[in-house]
């Protein structure tokens, strides 16, 4: 598919772009509203190829919980092994899309190699995330950077209370929950472990207060994100941090989302997601 389609949808998904704005210039790339609205379907995901892992694995539990947060409830995501023996604990931080099906499929992925996982909803202050994509990115743009930050540490507090935890926590994010796994990685003392997949990275100058080891994953095509990646890497390295930064060739932003087709890229996604779980097992087991 055509770069600039996929930038354009990237800009989509990002940027305050409406959905009309976004139709009028796919239309004139393609070179037309009809061939527009029939890439829509290999551009847009599809929670249909959501469920790797079934909601209904005899060997995991799941549920829905709630816990304290920064003036707010906060809602999520459970996944836990049915095994007896204490376990690490891992927050899953969606995209900004909210809490949905392939979120809720990760954690359970995380679940299934023996780990406690836990995927808060940032969005549960407005209510919950809505099933309208359009409405769930707006509600985005609502959020407190601070509140937000404080609902996730405070996520961090609730998943110590867990009796299967073993007090060993680390964080993995995607898109804007890359970038917030980035600062959860600042702000976060007792964090083991930060992976971020395609996320926007902190200030320079707070590289210093990071203690977990940090763990950066970015599509090879993804000139957005992958702009900042040189002053972080440097930072890292100045202040001494235990850091890895894997660039993909040839892979899209999102390229470990298996329900967004034109983006995923199972080569790389297979790699990467490999070398999350060797971070965790090196970090929290």
């Amino acid at each position: 598919m055509d770069q600039k389609i996929i930038d354009l949808f990237d800009e989509y998904t990002h940027k305050p772009l409406s959905r009309d704005q976004f139709l009028k210039r796919l239309a004139k790339i393609t070179g037309g509203t009809a061939a527009a609205l029939a890439l829509l379907p290999l551009l847009e995901v599809n929670y249909a190829n959501a469920a790797t892992i079934s909601e209904q694995d005899d060997s995991l539990i799941t549920e829905d919980i709630s816990y304290p947060g920064d003036g707010a409830t906060m809602t999520g995501y459970l996944a836990m092994p049915k095994t007896a023996t204490k376990k690490g604990c891992v927050m899953v931080i969606h995209e900004n899309r909210g809490l949905n099906p392939h979120t809720k499929d990760v954690a359970r992925r995380i679940a299934k190699a023996g780990y406690i996982a836990l995927a808060p909803d940032a969005l549960a202050p407005f209510g919950g995330t809505p099933a309208n994509e359009d409405d769930a990115r707006a509600l985005f743009a609502k959020i407190s950077v601070e509140q937000n930050r404080n609902n996730f540490l405070k996520g961090f507090d609730y998943l110590r209370t867990l009796p299967a935890s073993n007090g060993k926590s680390a964080c993995v994010g995607f898109c804007w929950g890359g970038a917030l796994s980035n600062q959860l990685a600042v702000h976060a003392p007792d964090l083991k472990a930060a992976v971020a997949f395609y996320g926007r990275q902190p200030e320079t100058a707070d590289v210093p207060r990071i203690t977990a080891r940090v763990q950066l994953h970015y599509g090879g095509l993804d000139e957005r994100i992958n702009a900042g990646i040189p002053a972080y890497e440097a930072a890292l390295k100045a202040n001494g941090k235990k850091y890895e930064i894997f660039i993909y060739e040839g892979a899209q932003h999102a390229f470990l989302n298996d329900t967004a087709p034109t983006r995923f890229n199972p080569e790389a996604a297979k790699l990467a997601w490999s070398r999350t779980l060797q971070i965790f097992k090196d970090t929290i087991s």
